[in-house]
Order: C-alpha cells, then structure tokens, then sequence
C-alpha cells in the first residue's frame, strides 16, 4: 500500500468531516493519535475541545446559539488505564463502559450503529491505542449504512500491531463534500507521521480547509513510560 501524506490528503478534501490519526512517531518513541472536528452548519462550528480528566469533551463555544446538542457534544478522547479511546461521537463512552468490563473493542460497538442523520448516515468512526509492557498496537472501526440504506448497517474492524516508526492510519467519515455526503471508502489510509507534537499538529491545522475546521487534538504518548503531552487547537477562541 502507498504510503500518503496526510497533508495532501487533507489540503485536496475540503470536506473530509471528522477524522482519526493514529500510529508512530519517526524515532518509535511515541504513540501518537490526532482527532479533528470540521462543521458545515452554524451548529457544527459554534464547538470547541476543552480538557476533561485525561480526555477531551466538545463543548458550546456561545451557549446562547448551541441547537441540537445530541451528534455534536460528547467525549472524543477517553483513558481507561493503558488504553487511549477516540471516537466521532458518544461511542466513546460505549467503547469504554464495555471495555471496562471485559469486552473487546469490537464486541462493544456491536450495540451501536451510524449516526441517525438522515440523508447522510454518518458513519461511527472510533480507535483504540494500546500500550503494555513497552509494546504498542491500535485498532480502528467504522460503522456504517450501506450504501446510504439505513436498514443494513456494515461493521470493519481494522487491527494493527507493532506499528512501524513514521506510519500510521488516517481514516475520515466523508470521503469528501456533497448532499448527501458520501461516506468513507475502503480500509483506513497509511500515511506518514514526522515531527513532534507541535509540528505535527501545526502541520496537520494548517492542512485542514480554512472555512470548514473547527478544532482538532494532538497526543504523544511515550510508549516506554505511558506519559503524554496534548495539544489543542480551536477555531472559536475567547
């Protein structure tokens, strides 16, 4: 499989909607994931990413225009001990409850399906990280229609351990702009991943369509000792 830059891929899609990146840094040091949000309607673009414990949250930039809160604020990013959870919408609690208890990452998006926003049916995009022992794998799922039908809905589940230093996968849940939007294609994209946190956030920022991003989140996670750094960017800023 050719081995993409993300940056392309994002300056030639002014509408790939919400994405996940994860994989592993240039020096296999760290384990790195981003998650960016990007919005058509006032709704959609009055959000921001704020803290919250070892996550983030989407929050109402102006609470006086916030609309229908029920696709757009919910918990992206959640730690549940050695393991980093990133999702498009509230199946990050889902992913979390059932991992809690047991459950493997596929079994606990089996009780979800895409997203009820007739036309587009968006598709549920989510990722695992796992670090143990000085070892690191990640998986990512997509739940989608078929085809745009609501009444099938078709499950991938992508695994992918002992990633190589400087790859990674980068999966979106429009393939690009449209009424309705087409949902994503195909396995998860291998792309490159260099630079630290701060260039490859302020690469990835400023490769997203200028009018249509809205927030994005960075992390590198040192596989070796499982700390991390974060950083956040906001379109909407006080």
């Amino acid at each position: 499989m050719e081995i993409l830059s993300l940056k392309q891929e994002l300056e030639n899609n002014a509408y790939p909607g919400r994405g996940i990146v994860i994989g592993c840094s240039e020096d296999a040091k760290y384990a790195v994931v981003a998650y960016f949000i990007m919005g058509r309607s006032g709704n959609s673009r009055n959000r921001v990413f704020v803290t919250e414990g070892e996550g983030i949250r989407t929050q109402a930039f102006d609470p006086s225009k916030l609309e229908d809160p029920s696709l757009i604020i919910y918990a992206p990013v959640r730690v549940l001990g050695n393991k980093t959870i990133v999702t498009n919408g509230d199946q990050t609690d889902t992913i979390y409850e059932g991992m809690d208890k047991q459950m493997t990452f596929e079994q606990t998006l089996r009780s979800r399906e895409f997203e009820p926003d007739a036309p587009n049916y968006t598709p549920r995009i989510s990722g695992i990280m796992h670090l143990e022992g000085g070892g690191y794998n990640y998986a990512m799922s997509i739940l989608k229609s078929n085809n745009g039908d609501p009444s099938s809905c078709h499950r991938y589940t992508f695994a992918y351990q002992n990633p190589k230093a400087g790859e990674g996968h980068f999966i979106h849940t429009y393939m690009h702009d449209g009424n309705p939007l087409p949902s994503f294609e195909g396995e998860p994209k291998l792309v490159s991943i260099s630079g630290d946190l701060e260039t490859f956030g302020n690469m990835l920022w400023g490769a997203l369509n200028e009018e249509n991003k809205v927030s994005l989140f960075v992390r590198y996670i040192d596989i070796a000792t499982g700390k991390y750094e974060t950083k956040i960017y906001n379109k909407n800023q006080n």
